[in-house]
Order: structure tokens, then sequence, then C-alpha cells
């Protein structure tokens, strides 16, 4: 008894305080468990939080940008005064530029200093008067002639094409002419000339024999020749255009100005037909000296085309070169049933120099022109330019617009393309591709860190 009461003193716990003790030292471990694992799973949380973060940080792509657009000025069309003739049927039209140099040109119509300015209307005519009443032609028929001749027997480069007898039945054909009171051209039998001579014989002092003897050559009669003319006017659209002989002669050769501007514009793109309607007179052969029967040759412009006259009026289907901004622009018109050639040479040359003042330059887009801003969250910045100017040359009333397309984009390189830009002015489009100047790339690391949901999209800055 006495040796129990000493053990319990000794250890100082009862069955009871160990028990006690023990269920806290498992109680005290189990807590440090919990706390062990507590901290161990944020940790893994926040590993798993971190590698998301990053993950979302790194991975998220690119916004498209949103440019700040620049529109481009606009022009404002004019309202030309032309110097109207006030009687008969007339028409001028754009045949394009003939020479000079400017802003603008080349491939597409993209600005470039050595090379002509393009020269655009807004199709068909760009002044009229009774442009579709049909009256007669008179010698300007003998350009249908000339080109339907050209068409079967071409003349190229300096070539003066084959060469041509006449005979006792073409001296007959002059003398039937000569009596009928109609133009002609001096003819000997056993002369030999080439086509180019004789369609000078033909066009300059507008021979109405040498139309004749040239079909009869060509076609082997006039009716070949008038078969063979009537479908080509059809195929070129010339619809309201009839002819009856090869000369215009008949008052039955009919056309309208619409016809004969169009008619002219054929003529100035056959090269040789152009160079001689352009001659004030040639020495041709046997024939000698021929003047040309049109006398405004060289004024205020005038580069041809043919005279045309009846027993009651005159005409003129003419071309002239308009100087405008350093190029010189081709228009090619036609003033019918005037008095005499007096009165029509009089108010052609006022119609050709009230011109110049309704055609002007446009300058729609110059090199480098701004065009649209591209910004990024990250301030990497860039402009879109122009690559290449446009300038034309309009007729006054033409509406010139620019507009601009760019591609969606979320990085850009220095110089590459983003779009392009279209210049319209009446029927026709230069386009121009829009280029950045700047680069805008990914951000990088340390920014997508720094900012989270920094690359959603942000509007245009």
């Amino acid at each position: 008894m006495t040796e129990e009461i000493g053990s319990q003193q000794q250890t100082g716990f009862t069955e009871q305080e160990r028990v006690t003790e023990r269920a806290r030292r498992g109680q005290m471990y189990r807590r440090r468990r919990v706390i062990i694992f507590s901290a161990l799973g944020l940790v893994v949380l926040l590993l798993i939080g971190g590698g998301l973060y990053t993950g979302a940080a790194l991975g998220t792509p690119l916004p498209v940008l949103v440019p700040t657009m620049v529109v481009p000025s606009a022009d404002l069309p004019t309202t030309p005064t032309v110097a109207e003739p006030g009687f008969g049927a007339w028409a001028i039209g754009i045949a394009g530029v003939s020479s000079g140099t400017g802003g603008a040109g080349g491939s597409g119509g993209a600005s470039d200093d050595a090379a002509t300015i393009p020269v655009v209307d807004s199709g068909g005519l760009i002044a009229a008067s009774n442009e579709n009443v049909p009256l007669p032609m008179a010698s300007i028929t003998k350009i249908i002639t000339a080109l339907v001749l050209l068409e079967a027997h071409p003349v190229t480069g300096g070539d003066s094409g084959p060469s041509i007898s006449y005979t006792a039945k073409d001296l007959e054909i002059y003398r039937q002419v000569y009596a009928a009171n109609g133009s002609v051209a001096p003819v000997s039998v056993g002369s030999t000339l080439t086509l180019r001579q004789s369609l000078e014989a033909m066009l300059l002092p507008s021979g109405n024999n040498y139309a004749i003897s040239l079909a009869n050559w060509a076609f082997g009669s006039e009716a070949a020749f008038l078969d063979r003319a009537r479908a080509w006017l059809a195929t070129q659209g010339l619809t309201q255009t009839k002819i009856a002989d090869t000369n215009g002669l008949s008052l039955e050769d009919i056309s309208t100005a619409t016809d004969l501007v169009r008619l002219g514009k054929l003529a100035l793109a056959n090269p040789l037909v152009a160079t001689i309607v352009a001659m004030p007179n040639a020495v041709v052969g046997p024939l000698g000296l021929l003047q040309n029967t049109n006398k405004l040759l060289g004024n205020t412009g005038i580069t041809g085309i043919k005279t045309g006259t009846t027993d009651t009026a005159a005409n003129l289907l003419f071309s002239a070169n308009i100087p405008v901004a350093g190029s010189s622009v081709t228009v090619v018109g036609v003033l019918l049933d005037g008095k005499n050639h007096t009165v029509i040479n009089t108010a052609v040359l006022a119609l050709v120099t009230s011109l110049a003042p309704g055609f002007r330059l446009v300058n729609a887009l110059t090199a480098q022109q701004e065009l649209a801003h591209f910004r990024a969250a990250w301030d990497a910045a860039a402009t879109a330019r122009a690559a290449t100017g446009v300038s034309i040359i309009v007729w006054g009333s033409t509406t010139v617009t620019v507009s601009v397309a760019l591609d969606s984009v979320r990085a850009v390189t220095r110089g590459e393309k983003v779009g392009t830009a279209t210049v319209r002015a009446g029927d026709h489009q230069f386009p121009v591709s829009i280029t950045v100047d700047g680069a805008i790339t990914d951000p990088g690391f340390w920014w997508r860190m720094a900012h989270p949901g920094g690359l959603a999209q942000h509007p245009a800055l």
C-alpha cells in the first residue's frame, strides 16, 4: 500500500490524467497535420493559380487593331463654260493625253513624276448640241474609206504600203468627178503611187476621184467596198452612220455628231491616218504639192482631221491638243451644217479656245499620304500611308472620289501592305496599295504579365 502510493506520487498523474494527456497530444498532432496540409494545399493552389494566370497572360492572342481613319479631302466638280457655236450639230469628246509629264500615270494611274498624267472624263461627250441629229457628212466620209482600206491593207511603221498603178479607167473617174463639180486630185495614166501617197491624194486636197479608184483597187468595185464599209461601221458601233458612196458626194452619206466624234477617235488611233490628216501639205511624187483643205491646222492646237462641203453647208471633223497642267489633252470634235467654212472655222476656234479652263488637275492622292493610324494598348503605333500618288486630269463636271479599304490585322511589320485606296473618276478606277510606316508586334513577356486583361479588344486611340 505504501509502495503504490509512492509510485503514484512519483509519476504525479492518475490514470484519468494520463488518458486526458494522451487525448490532448493527439488533438495537437491532428491540428499540426491540418495546418501542414492546409499550407501545402495553399501552395498548390498558388502554383496552379499562378500557372493559369501566366498561361492566360502569355496565351491571349493579340486583338484586331482598330484604325483611326484619316479622310482624304473631297474634290468638288465644276461647271465649265463652253463657247457653243449656236448653230448646226456639234460635239466634243476626249481622246486622251498626247504629251507632257506630271505627277501621275504608269500602271493603274499611280503617281510617277516621269509618267504622263492620265486624263479621264465622265464617259461619252463632254459638251454637245443636236448631237444625235443625222446630217450629211460630205467628205468626212473619206475617213471611213481610209480606215476600211487600211483594215484590208494595213500599213505599219515607216512602210508606205503596196504600189498602185493608175490607168485610163482612173483618168475617166477623174473626169467624171470634175464634171460633177467634185474636188479632185491630179492623176496620170501609167503613174504609180504607194498606198500612203494615194491616201494623201484622197485626204489632203479631198480627192474624190482617189476615193473611188482606191475602192476599186482594194475591193474590185464600189459596191464591194460599200458592203465591207457597212460591216465595218456595224462592228465599230457607228449605228447612226449611213454611207452611199466612197467619197461623200451623195447627200445620203449621213451621220450624227455623236458617231463622228467616235470616228475621229478611230482616225487618231490609226498612225498613218493621224499623220496624214495633220499635214498642212505634202509633195506626192508625180502629183506635186498637195494642200490640205483644213486651214485650221496649227491654230489653237488643232491637228486634224477632215473638212466636208456640200452645196449648202460646211462641216469640220477636228482634233486639238489642249494644254493642261504641263500635259496636252487631245480632244476630238465635229461641227456640222455651218453656212460656209469661214463660219465653221470661226466657231471651232472659239470652241477649242474655251475648253482649256474646263479641265482641271486633281491630286487625288499624294505619295505617303496618311490614310489611317494604328495604336496598340502597349503604345506601339504605325501609320497607314498611300504607297504612291494619283494625279489625274478631268473635265470639270467629273466627280473624283477616294475610298479606303483596310485589311483586318493584329500585328504589322514596316512596309507591309494593309489595304487598298481606290481613286474613282467617271468610269475609271486607279487602285493604290496602302502600307504602314512602322511595326506593331507582340508586347512581350513582362508587359503581358504586368497587364492582366491588357490585350482585350480596345477602341481606337
